[in-house]
Formats: structure tokens, sequence, C-alpha cells
């Protein structure tokens, strides 16, 4: 008897669950058949050519379109559906800085300009051209939805914020708020979920958001500019670190199942970011160059694929976002506090801090006082020699005494001509150096010591944004190549033209080995002469001749400085008499070995003992 009850009971439970459900769904059916006869008759009233509108999903409803019955609906939602066949509108935020051309399919960025900045034909700077991106955000309500297909309708529209909405019914939507603040490069983005709760497929947690973007060619030398041009991504966390791929790759592609706070598509000089103020949850993100002679003047094709949380659960929520269109101007993307400004390719820990801390401070401070950019580095270079002249004045001072010296080395040549007299030799040579006061290290320590600086500066003028379009005496643009002659072919290794500024460091480069390598005894280095005095030269031509004038001139006034230090140290600060004096002075003095010279002692007498069995036997 219990058990018939509780079928009863059980089975009238089921009956009332239908019926309840039954009544639900068709009040939110007759809701959004409400909702779509509103939307049929608003655009019934603007095109009243069309006199009549057939109702049921999948209505062709654009305006002057032929009505095609038989067309299959993509969408299931009937308003969706509309949002898909509705054509494109566009609108434009601008302010002092850059104009943004929004389109209503996806709400999404479609062109952006970045003002007080042009191409290297004096064109306006487009960074993000028309029809070369896509931002789209796959959404699923029960059924998967790509934004970049549905138009969203007008909600307001200034120069400065702009609300665009995609509509369910009346009480449901998702909007796409853009505000644009006054002296900005930043856009402020915002996706308003609003009645979504009952679209929103409750399983689904998340949504993916694609963004690709053809970066296009803004300089003039394509192998400068595709050195310099990735794609950038910082780590979630406060501490996140920024990190590149794809440069000086041909392609790229990797995924990330960690957080991520930004993301950015980095070209020389100017970048396009994406920032979510509660970070994506995961990406991946691919690179790929485009090559030189592509018809449409491009650099790389870019593209992340990003995992935003959804709260699928909440009738109102937002996810805040960012789209940064800028140039990578140091002081410009430090501003915004979030490390953008680690974009740009300033070396690693010790060298990047140099670049970061000393040099682009001093370089700014310059040009407050000074517009020529040419002078600029010149007095920049004299400093930078001058603080690290101590650090020089040894190697030099060591140089030329060796000069000094030399006849006193030529003569203990002569006398252990024989390659089992090496040691004996060296021995000798070591003595010598230390009667004339001369340090084995002093020549290349200091050296060593300045390298973090040079390499410094090898990073600096390629990713100056300063130096761009900034010209000096007959170059026309100090962040690119300088060409005094055209040749209208590549040639392998030099490419299409040839640079003065990097024949004449190529020259002064060989006029500094020149004098400084002829101390060198080619029996204890040898090729050291040739490689340093002729190879080393040649080599550094051909790769700067289609790097930035503004280093190949950098390093021609330092290879001429520091000439002229040498010269002016051998003249007056190395007294070639007293260095003899010294010399004859410290031969009548017992030599107090130092430990490196008992090693070879020892050597020398091991290799004594080797040669006695060899004998032997």
């Amino acid at each position: 008897m219990d058990s018939k009850r509780s079928s009863v009971v059980g089975f009238a439970l089921i009956g009332i669950i239908l019926l309840t459900f039954t009544w639900y769904n068709s009040k939110q059916i007759e809701k959004r058949q409400i909702e779509y006869q509103r939307i049929q008759d608003s655009i019934a009233l603007a095109n009243p050519v069309v006199d009549s509108i057939p109702a049921g999903d999948g209505a062709q409803l654009l305006a002057g379109d032929s009505l095609n019955v038989e067309e299959a609906p993509v969408y299931q939602d009937s308003t969706v559906e509309l949002a898909y066949r509705a054509e494109a509108q566009y609108y434009t935020l601008e302010n002092d800085k850059i104009k943004m051309t929004v389109s209503s399919k996806g709400a999404q960025p479609y062109e952006v300009i970045i003002k007080d900045y042009f191409k290297y034909d004096s064109t306006a700077l487009v960074l993000m051209e028309k029809g070369r991106s896509s931002f789209n955000c796959e959404i699923n309500t029960n059924q998967w939805l790509n934004t970049d297909e549905l138009a969203f309708t007008e909600v307001a529209s200034s120069d400065s914020h702009l609300a665009l909405r995609l509509n369910f019914d009346a009480d449901s939507y998702i909007e796409a708020d853009y505000d644009l603040p006054e002296d900005s490069y930043m856009v402020d983005y915002k996706l308003h979920f609003v009645g979504m709760d009952e679209y929103l497929d409750r399983s689904t947690t998340n949504m993916t958001i694609k963004w690709v973007m053809d970066m296009p060619r803004l300089e003039k030398g394509y192998k400068n500019e595709r050195n310099y041009s990735a794609v950038a991504y910082r780590n979630g966390g406060a501490d996140g670190a920024v990190k590149t791929l794809g440069q000086r790759k041909e392609s790229v592609n990797e995924s990330f199942p960690t957080r991520l706070k930004w993301v950015g598509f980095q070209q020389q000089f100017f970048s396009a970011i994406i920032l979510a103020d509660n970070e994506f949850a995961s990406g991946t993100l691919v690179n790929k160059f485009y090559p030189e002679d592509n018809a449409d003047r491009l650099l790389m094709n870019s593209g992340a694929e990003l995992c935003a949380e959804l709260d699928a659960r909440s009738k109102d929520f937002e996810l805040p976002m960012h789209f940064l269109f800028a140039p990578n101007h140091f002081p410009t993307l430090k501003s915004y506090d979030q490390k953008f400004e680690k974009v740009i390719p300033l070396g690693g820990k010790l060298v990047g801090f140099i670049s970061r801390y000393v040099i682009i401070p001093t370089f700014n401070w310059l040009s407050k006082f000074i517009s020529n950019y040419g002078i600029i580095i010149l007095i920049l270079t004299l400093m930078i020699k001058l603080v690290i002249s101590p650090l020089t004045f040894k190697s030099y001072a060591s140089s030329a005494k060796m000069k000094v010296i030399k006849p006193e080395v030529d003569k203990i040549n002569k006398k252990y001509p024989k390659q089992e007299d090496a040691l004996k030799k060296q021995q000798a040579t070591m003595d010598l150096y230390k009667k004339a006061g001369i340090s084995t290290f002093g020549g290349c320590l200091p050296i060593l010591l300045q390298f973090p600086i040079l390499w410094a500066m090898f990073r600096f003028f390629p990713a100056s944004i300063e130096l761009r379009q900034n010209g000096f005496l007959w170059c026309d643009d100090l962040s690119s190549y300088d060409s005094i002659c055209n040749f209208g072919f590549n040639v392998p290794l030099l490419g299409d033209h040839l640079s003065l500024f990097a024949l004449l460091m190529g020259i002064t480069m060989w006029a500094y080995s020149k004098i400084t390598m002829g101390n060198v005894d080619d029996s204890q280095m040898p090729g050291m002469k040739f490689m340093n005095t002729w190879l080393m030269p040649i080599m550094m031509f051909f790769l700067c001749n289609n790097f930035s004038a503004g280093l190949s001139y950098y390093y021609m006034l330092s290879n001429l400085i520091t000439i002229f230090q040498n010269w002016a140290i051998r003249k007056w600060f190395v007294d070639e008499d007293k260095i003899m004096a010294r010399i004859r002075e410290n031969s009548a003095k017992p030599v107090k070995k130092s430990k490196f010279q008992l090693r070879l002692e020892e050597m020398q007498k091991q290799q004594q003992q080797q040669l006695k069995q060899q004998n032997r036997k």
C-alpha cells in the first residue's frame, strides 16, 4: 500500500514539474517574440520600402535587400540572428594622442591612428589598418556566439565615450563600453553582462577572446624593424615578469596555462596591448613574420587566444579591460605602471639597468636643452668616455708602455726561438713587464669592465624612438640606416645600399686597431693582430650597414675619441726615458716572483723532465 502511494506522489510531482517547465518555457518564447516584433517594427519604420516582414527566425532584415525566406538561420535566437544580418556601423573616439575607429560588428577596434608620428614615407601612422585585425569573443549561450559576426547597436557615442549593446531581450544584453581619457594612449574597454544569467550556459565559466592583427611596416629598414619586433606578455601577479616571443624568429606558437596580466604586439617603435584588470586565466600566443617583398608591406601577423573568466550565474557583472596603442617611449610606457616599458629591448639585468637608469635619463636630460640629436649623441659619448676614463687610462698607459719595451721583447724572442723554450720566453717576458711596471692584465681588465656600457649603447640606439625620423648631416633618420648609394639590388651580407656612417665606423675601428695592435707579438698571440685589425672592422661594417645610423655614428665617435685619448696618454703621460731607466734600475734588484711566475717555473721544470724522459727512450 505504501509503495502504491509513493508511486502516485512521485508521478504527481513529475507532472507538476513538467507543467511548470512548459509554462515557463512558453513565457520565455512569448517574451522573445515580443522583443523580436519590436525590432521588426523598428526596422520597418526605418525602411518604408519593406512593406511587411514575415515572422519566424532568420528573416532577412537588411535595408534594401530582397527577402530570402529559404535562407537558413545561423543562430537559433531570432534577436541574435538579426544582429548577425545587420550591417556594420563605424564610430570614432579621438583625443590629442590617438584616433580610434570602432566597428559595430563585434564592437571591436577597426582602425587606430597614432597622432604626432608618421610612417617613413611621411604618411599618417596607422598602427591598425582597416580590415587587418579581428577581435572576437566566443560565448556559450547554449549555442556558441562569435561577437565579431554580430552587430551591436549604439547606446551612446561621443569623442571620448562609446557604448554599444548586443540585445538578447528587453532585459538581457552584453554592452561594450569604450572610454578614451584626454591626453592618453590607453582606451578603457569594458564588457558589461546584464541579465545574461538566463542565456549563458551555467556549466561554462569562461569565454575565449581571440585578437589577431597584421602589424604594418612603419620604418624604412625591414631587417632592423623585424629584429626589434615581437609578441610580448606579462605573467600574472604583482611581480609578474615581462617576456617576449618571436624576436628574430620566423614564427612562434606557444601556450601558457598560467595567468597573464597583458599581451602586446610589439613593433620596433609602437605597440598594441590588451590588459585585463582581473587577468586572463590562460592564453596562446602566435606570431609570424611576412617576407620583405610582400605586396601589402606588412611586417608580421600576431595573435592571442585568451581565456577570460565569467560569472555566468550573476545577473550583472563586468569584465574590465584596456587597450593601449602607444609609441615605445620609455617614460610614456612607464607612466602607466604596468611594466609596459619592458617591451623596449634594452638588454638583460645589468645592461638593462645601465640603459634604463643611466643612459636614457641622461639622453632625455640633454634633449631638454639641445634639439639636434647628432650633437646630443656627441655630448653623450664624451660624457661616457669621461666617466669611464679611470678604467681606460690604465689600459691605454699599459699599451703605450708595451710599445716602449717592444725592442726588449724582440730580444727575448730572438734569445728563445725554439718551441721547447716557450715557457722560458714567457717567464723572461713576465720579468720584463714587472721591471717596466706593466700589469699582465692591465690592458684587458679595463676593457672587460667597459663592455656592459658598450653593449648597453648597442641596445639603446636601435630601440630609441627619440632618434626616429630625426636627421643629422646626410642622414635623414638616425634610428634607421643612412644611405649614400642605393644599388637597386641586394648584395649578400650588405643589402641594397651603402651606409656612410657604417663605413666611417669601420675605418676608424681599423685605425684604432692598427695603432693598438702594433705592439702585439704575433708569436705569442698568433692571428690576434689580423683578427682585430682587419676581420673585426670588416664584420662590424657589414653588421652596421643595416643598423641604426645613430649606433654607427656613436661607434665612430667612440673610436675617434679613443684614438685621441691613446695619443694624449702616450704624449703627456708616458715618458719613454723614465720607463727604460726604471727597467735598468729594476734589473739590478732581485725580482720578487709572483705566484704566476712560480707556476710557470714549475711547468718549465716538468717540461724539461718530460723531454729528458723522451730522450732516454
